[in-house]
């Protein structure tokens, strides 16, 4: 079953002389689980654009604190996230098995979070899954400020902050 979408108003192109304007159908709205490359780095810039327009500030930065094997230099692990507007977003975050509990992932947490300072940032903000990592954000000063339950049934998503001045 399709939801009907209400038609949406478009500015008429302007008219060649002598040309009548032909009437402009509106956009189509696509549902997709494979947005290609392209169209996603379109909706970031034009939300980058809208955001350094109205703010006046062009900060937004891309972050990766990454693990790499020593002889390979293949990535094992790391975080991802990025910077904007004074906040740090931790977007992912990911050790294998081996590596959990050597200290490592807090080095990885603390290195995200100095790089966050420099970049001027005043907090950090990420969500986690309650099967994750909630008490390890915890132990490290962070704390949450809202829940969300999400399945399977129990679960809930976390979502953190941390001062960071």
């Amino acid at each position: 079953m399709t939801d009907p979408m209400p038609p949406v108003p478009l500015p008429a192109a302007a008219p060649d002389e002598g040309m009548p304007v032909a009437p402009r159908l509106p956009p189509a709205v696509v549902v997709t689980d494979l947005p290609d490359a392209d169209d996603v780095a379109l909706i970031s810039d034009g939300l980058g654009a809208f955001n350094v327009q109205e703010t006046g500030t062009d900060d937004r930065r891309p972050l990766a604190v990454l693990v790499k094997d020593p002889e390979t230099g293949r990535v094992l692990g790391g975080l991802t996230g990025r910077t904007s507007l004074g906040l740090l977003f931790v977007d992912l975050f990911y050790l294998p098995p081996a590596l959990r509990g050597s200290g490592i992932g807090s080095e990885i947490l603390r290195q995200a979070e100095r790089e966050g300072r420099n970049r001027g940032c005043r907090a950090g903000v990420l969500y986690t899954i309650t099967f994750q990592a909630p008490d390890f954000y915890r132990r490290h000063g962070w704390r949450a400020f809202g829940e969300i339950p999400c399945d399977p049934p129990g679960t809930s998503r976390v979502f953190m902050t941390k001062d960071l001045v």
